[in-house]
């Protein structure tokens, strides 16, 4: 089961990801802030990161160079889901490494399941736990 770690400090979008990713069968551990975000990947290595870069304390920008910056973590894809519009943001965004840069306000929460899904796909990690469950079994002709 692969793990997002959702990093936000707006708690109903924090929670809103966590369980419509939840429903999809992975495993979310969330954090407010970018700080308690590194500790967080330190303690459990996630396979993929949704990551705010308005937040208090150390922001989305800093977060994501420290992840970018160190060996260990420097794989783990990172999806910043931002208020921010400007393009300035998503080129500093996308040139310190994130895989992709979405904006709240643009994107339905339905769009932003697709692309972690579609990330993680491309990253060769277990797409959810529930695969099993989903396939239908041939049926077998009437005799």
């Amino acid at each position: 089961m692969a793990k997002i770690l959702i990093v936000d400090d707006d708690i109903t979008l924090r929670d809103m990801y966590g369980e419509r990713l939840k429903a999809e069968g992975y495993e979310i551990d969330v954090a407010s802030n970018g700080e308690e975000a590194i500790q967080k990947v330190q303690a459990s290595k996630p396979n993929l990161i949704l990551l705010d870069i308005m937040m208090p304390k150390v922001n989305g920008f800093a977060t994501l160079d420290m992840l970018k910056n160190t060996p260990e973590y420097k794989n783990i894809p990172v999806i910043l889901l931002t208020a921010l519009i400007q393009d300035e943001n998503k080129v500093r965004g996308l040139d310190s490494g994130a895989v992709d840069y979405i904006i709240k306000s643009e994107t339905m929460p339905g769009d932003v399941i697709k692309k972690v899904k579609d990330v993680l796909a491309k990253s060769g990690e277990a797409s959810s736990s529930q695969p099993e469950a989903k396939q239908e079994q041939p049926s077998t002709p009437a005799q």
